[in-house]
């Protein structure tokens, strides 16, 4: 199996999932400077950075295995 998750990782990732995938980036940083910053913020603020730095992981990981042709 994980023989199979490399190979789908490696090959071709369609337009629309790169899209995802940058996305995703940005969202994952932006929760993880948010929750790295050194002053005191809001749990509100910190429990919403957490959440985005889940979901920008997860989309991202999701989106980089799609591929465009699962025929080999």
């Amino acid at each position: 199996m994980k023989n199979t998750i490399v190979k789908r990782v490696k090959r071709r990732t369609p337009r629309f999932f790169k899209k995802v995938r940058n996305i995703s980036v940005i969202l994952a940083g932006a929760g993880a400077s948010i929750l790295a910053a050194p002053v005191a913020l809001p749990a509100v603020l910190i429990k919403i950075a957490g959440y985005l730095a889940v979901a920008g992981a997860v989309a991202g990981s999701v989106s980089q295995t799609a591929v465009t042709n699962e025929r080999e």
